[in-house]
């Protein structure tokens, strides 16, 4: 029995997928897909194997794409993907997530849905939108858009939810009622002693530790943080980072201390990797130490960004680890992140990349 990864990307213009062995040395590139519709987050389904593509636009609308041979053959529902009437419309899906029977998404304008059969028809979860909070939500500079989604591997009635800018949400009864866990983190764009506000934050990926459900990581528009209670408080990691701000995370799919983040150089700064040099930081110890991650990476010239669902890893041993860029290049590391090499070139705006080990 042998493995085959793929790489699943979301881009700007449709769904690629990369494609190798379990040694991860050659890649073969296959796509686009989705229509070149623009594909925010692209996933599988490690049950059956089904690759699931959320996104949309102004343009099109809502949609979720669905193929069960790899990629071969694809098919989209838009059913039910629609607020009441009298609401703003959806203009796409921004993130997918499977828990259990069912799949979620969250769409821009902020909200969530749920699938019972597999994405052919969606149920909106009202009870989010209904949060006394919500009035006062307010775009990020994508949009008002629910980005993450982090389903609690053991009860499916709980869920975690990201939203721009808006803070982390958390449901223990299947979405019905939600409550805030933002204490702790920073809004610096706020007035001074409005700055630890209850929501209103601006998270930009919110990641879950392998095999620890209650530790999760947050890149924050303003600082990088753990929480280890499902995120009724969160304390600073970013001590030892070049910067404070980024947008992706990805946890190690084993062990639930060591995570990867790809900073910026800061919001008002370009955005892009600091110094005009590449690098992912990784700490193996839950935050408390940093290591840049450099053999591999352009050091120098070097303008590009990473967004906040572009990053992933694999979970095989030892496990790999992907980044997809803004000017549509693709980085690969075997090794956990010692070293890496650039698997795809030219590819439009990547918006997404996952994982997924298949047995052949």
């Amino acid at each position: 029995m042998t493995n085959k990864v793929l790489i699943l990307v979301g881009t700007k213009k449709g769904a690629f997928v990369l494609e190798s062995d379990a040694a991860r040395q050659s890649w073969e590139l296959r796509g686009p897909y989705c229509e070149t519709w623009p594909m925010n987050h692209v996933i599988a389904d490690p049950a059956t194997g089904t690759i699931l593509a959320g996104g949309g636009s102004e343009w099109f609308g809502p949609a979720v794409w669905k193929s069960g041979d790899l990629g071969a053959t694809w098919t989209h529902s838009s059913a039910g993907l629609a607020y009441p009437e009298g609401e703003a419309p959806i203009k796409a899906v921004w993130s997918l997530a499977k828990s259990g029977a069912s799949l979620y998404a969250g769409v821009d304008p902020a909200g969530l849905f749920r699938s019972d059969d597999g994405g052919e028809t969606w149920s909106h979860l009202a009870g989010l939108r209904n949060h006394p909070s919500r009035p006062h939500w307010n775009p990020g500079g994508a949009g008002l858009i629910l980005h993450s989604l982090l389903p609690h591997p053991d009860d499916d009635r709980r869920l975690w939810v990201g939203i721009s800018a808006a803070g982390v949400f958390h449901t223990a009864d299947g979405g019905e009622t939600w409550e805030t866990r933002n204490r702790g983190t920073r809004a610096d764009f706020m007035p001074e002693d409005q700055r630890y506000p209850e929501f209103g934050q601006c998270v930009h990926c919110l990641v879950m530790a392998a095999s620890m459900p209650d530790r999760l990581y947050q890149q924050n528009h303003c600082g990088m943080y753990r929480s280890d209670d499902g995120g009724r408080h969160w304390t600073s990691i970013e001590a030892g980072l070049p910067s404070s701000f980024g947008f992706p995370a990805a946890a190690h799919p084993r062990d639930p201390s060591t995570l990867y983040l790809l900073p910026l150089n800061g919001d008002s700064a370009g955005r892009y990797v600091p110094d005009g040099k590449a690098a992912v930081w990784r700490t193996r110890d839950g935050g408390e130490t940093w290591k840049d991650l450099r053999t591999g990476l352009p050091q120098g010239n070097t303008y590009f960004g990473v967004l906040r669902q572009a990053m992933a890893t694999d979970r095989l041993e030892p496990a790999g680890v992907y980044f997809g860029t803004s000017t549509g290049s693709l980085y690969a590391s075997a090794d956990e992140g010692d070293s890496w090499t650039c698997v795809a070139q030219h590819l439009p705006t990547v918006l997404s990349v996952e994982t997924m080990v298949v047995e052949a």
